[in-house]
């Protein structure tokens, strides 16, 4: 299994025959309060990666699996929103900047809309950890706002079925990942990375 191939090919190979099993959980992550995993591929990849997960969906429910897609930009969108109508928060960056606004949403993500409640109410509301199978996606949404490692910390015990994160970044290292290729890696992801 070689990290550095390209997202299709790693898709069908390394996790498909994973998610396909009886029990994917044993597999997948070395915890059993975390059954996730996170899939890493280039943000150059990104359409094509949406298209492969597609193909990935439809062969797992032909194998009788119930996938659940989370899009992470429908709960960012859904966030922002709470406070406020997308026109204003447009007008606020042209006036506060940039910078202000990216903290802003971190703090609506973080504080008074957090992502992890958003996340944990589109989890399947009868989870088989046998049948169901949940896809984030459009992690990329999130740059530069919000970075992945606090989410899947704090989904901890709250994601009870096979569950795979979609990561647009580089791999630094054995367990490091640089969101988007940009930002600083994180060094301690403890789900398995893909």
């Amino acid at each position: 299994m070689s990290l550095t191939d390209p997202a299709p090919t790693r898709l069908t190979r390394d996790l498909e025959p994973i998610l396909s099993d009886h029990d994917p959980r044993v597999r997948l992550s070395a915890y059993h309060d975390m059954p996730y995993a996170i899939f890493r591929y280039d943000p150059e990849e990104e359409f094509e990666l949406r298209k492969q997960v597609t193909l990935l969906e439809t062969r797992l429910s032909q194998k009788g699996k119930r996938v659940c897609r989370i899009s992470l930009a429908e709960c960012l969108d859904e966030a922002m929103r709470s406070q406020r109508p997308l026109e204003e928060w447009f007008a606020a960056e042209r006036e506060q900047g940039v910078e202000t606004i990216v903290e802003t949403v971190h703090s609506v993500l973080s504080e008074y809309s957090p992502l992890v409640d958003l996340v944990a109410a589109r989890m399947p509301e009868h989870p088989d950890p046998l049948l169901d199978v949940v896809f984030i996606l459009r992690t990329g949404a999130l740059f530069p706002v919000y970075r992945t490692f606090s989410l899947l910390e704090q989904l901890k015990g709250r994601v009870h079925v096979p569950t795979v994160l979609f990561y647009p970044g580089d791999l630094d290292g054995a367990a490091g990942l640089r969101f988007m290729g940009v930002l600083d890696a994180e060094h301690n992801y403890r789900p398995k990375i893909f």
